[in-house]
């Protein structure tokens, strides 16, 4: 069975910093492009950062570069977003994608997303 199971959200002051990880099972990760996506109620999904697992290839929207940084170790088949110097703007809905590549192409797997919140 596929499944993405984040964690690693929460409450956080301003210029904090969390560390969210998303666990992958059923699929192997390294076929795949690893995205973090987040939401603000009743806005659009926005994708913040991904990684291409083959290469280790990143990349951010503006909005997070140079704050967040994303992460894969293909032993443990998980993908991490480490986040620093958090804004209350970066309050959202954080979920974990995986974009299959390659003969994967059109695969795409979500997880149910956890809870980032800063707020002092």
């Amino acid at each position: 069975q596929v499944q993405l199971v984040e964690s690693g959200g929460g409450l956080v002051q301003p210029g904090g910093s969390l560390r969210l990880s998303c666990v992958a099972s059923g699929f192997t990760i390294s076929a795949y492009a690893m995205n973090w996506y987040r939401q603000v109620s009743g806005n659009k999904r926005e994708r913040i950062a991904h990684i291409y697992t083959a290469t280790g290839s990143t990349g951010y929207t503006s909005s997070v570069s140079g704050r967040f940084t994303i992460s894969v170790d293909n032993a443990k088949n998980t993908v991490f977003l480490q986040m620093d110097n958090l804004k209350p703007e970066d309050t959202a809905v954080y979920y974990c994608n995986a974009e299959g590549v390659g003969l994967f192409h059109g695969r795409n797997y979500w997880g149910k997303g956890t809870l980032v919140s800063v707020s002092s």
